[in-house]
């Protein structure tokens, strides 16, 4: 039975690992492949208290919308998080 929850336990991991098909990219690093998307708009996150919370909040919107891709276009962290990201989908 101990196997059973070892390998339980490591799908569950597995599957909070790769909760979100959209991903982060780095602006440096997605101009490099820019030509394979297209822009498919943008979206914001404000009121969050941490940046992974921010993180998570861009992303599942990015999810919801389609997106493959987002890059993030600004930050703010004075009292509560607020960004912003470009969303993009492959051509």
């Amino acid at each position: 039975m101990k196997t059973g929850y070892k390998i339980l336990i490591a799908a569950l991991g597995f599957m909070a690992l790769n909760a979100n098909a959209t991903e982060m990219l780095k602006k440096v690093d997605f101009d490099k492949v820019k030509s394979e998307y297209v822009k498919i708009g943008s979206i914001s996150t404000s009121n969050t208290t941490s940046q992974s919370d921010a993180k998570q909040d861009l992303l599942t919107q990015a999810e919801k919308k389609g997106a493959d891709v987002i890059v993030l276009t600004s930050g703010n962290m004075k009292k509560k998080i607020h960004g912003t990201a470009d969303m993009y989908k492959k051509k």
